[in-house]
């Protein structure tokens, strides 16, 4: 069964095959993927690589933990199921606060 951990503070221009490359130190890498923004294509800054087993993942985290990959600590750990948009922001509901009778306004003019 194959195991997924969550990397941070990945530097911008780290690359999916460079992240593959640093993390197969610690085993076989199913897949490694650096998370870029939809709109822009840059680097969030963080990905995901996943291991055949879950004693690999559990060694990348063990030592490769606050290693230097690319000028920058690396963050890992496990990585945690995503939780669906709607329960993220409490329903899906508006993300402002209300409007007042001085369209929107705060100050008392």
């Amino acid at each position: 069964m194959s195991k997924k951990v969550f990397v941070g503070g990945l530097a911008w221009a780290t690359t999916d095959d460079k992240l593959r490359e640093f993390f197969s130190q610690a085993g076989k890498v199913v897949s490694a993927t650096v998370i870029t923004d939809r709109m822009s294509g840059r680097s969030k800054g963080f990905g995901f690589v996943e291991y055949e087993t879950e004693e690999e993942a559990q060694k990348a985290i063990t030592e490769l933990n606050g290693k230097e990959l690319d000028g920058r600590k690396v963050a890992v750990n496990e990585a945690r199921p995503m939780v669906p948009r709607e329960q993220r922001f409490g329903g899906g509901g508006s993300f402002g606060g209300g409007r007042n009778d001085r369209g929107g306004r705060r100050d008392s003019r």
